[in-house]
């Protein structure tokens, strides 16, 4: 089954949990049965009961739900939230645990080229498999992959009008094309408009710590610089 299709199961399921969550006291609390058959109801028939139940043991594979309700009703059907299913349903709309939503936010704001939306798709693979370091290195390459192309099409438009290019811009290490890139746009930003200039200023930091941090799997400062690493941040 696609992978885009499996998104839509995990969507369906998610929001059925949320409706089903208990509101009051006087309510009842989660139980497999009815909202497994309000997913059923929700999903077209081509759709097998075994893709529906894969997806929903990989909520709690993956530590979003867990099995009980309290230690007297400590078994199924009887089912609640871990504090991290609470926060990805706390945000369903874009949390990346509900992969469907969140590449629907990010089209609504951005349109990212061909390379690294697919780094970022793979790196929500990760993250719905609970492979999250390996969801850090993905997003970084997104980041990468966002700046370079960046670069090139900066170099394209300077070649395009005869204007010379700064050296380090076509540098191979992603820091030193970062550093030149910001330096290069910072030098120009007096004369962008408004809607132009506060997002460059707002925005880069956060592109650019995608590659230094995120993209190393969390870690904070300067790149370590061991060989085991395949990217350009040195």
């Amino acid at each position: 089954m696609a992978q885009s299709m499996n998104y839509n199961i995990r969507e369906v399921i998610l929001a059925e949990i949320q409706a089903h969550i208990p509101k009051s006291s006087m309510d009842e609390a989660l139980k497999r049965n009815p909202v497994l058959s309000a997913v059923r109801k929700k999903l077209p028939a081509g759709i097998s009961d075994q893709a529906i139940l894969t997806e929903w043991s990989d909520l709690f594979r993956t530590g979003l739900l867990a099995w009980g309700l309290n230690l007297m009703n400590l078994d199924p059907p009887f089912f609640h939230l871990t504090e991290r299913g609470a926060q990805a349903l706390a945000h369903l709309a874009r949390d990346p645990a509900n992969p469907a939503s969140y590449l629907r936010h990010l089209q609504s704001i951005a349109k990212l080229p061909d390379v690294a939306a697919s780094y970022l798709k793979e790196g929500l693979d990760c993250y719905v498999d609970g492979r999250f370091k390996a969801s850090a290195v993905m997003v970084g390459c997104a980041a990468e992959s966002v700046i370079l192309t960046l670069r090139d099409s900066t170099v394209l438009k300077l070649v395009a009008l005869g204007k010379s290019v700064p050296k380090p811009i076509e540098d191979w290490k992603i820091k030193t094309i970062s550093d030149s890139l910001y330096d290069f746009f910072h030098s120009h930003a007096k004369n962008f408009d408004r809607e132009l200039k506060e997002p460059f200023e707002a925005y880069w930091p956060a592109v650019k710590g995608g590659v230094r941090v995120d993209h190393h799997g969390g870690v904070k400062g300067d790149h370590p610089g061991d060989a085991g690493c395949l990217c350009r941040c040195r």
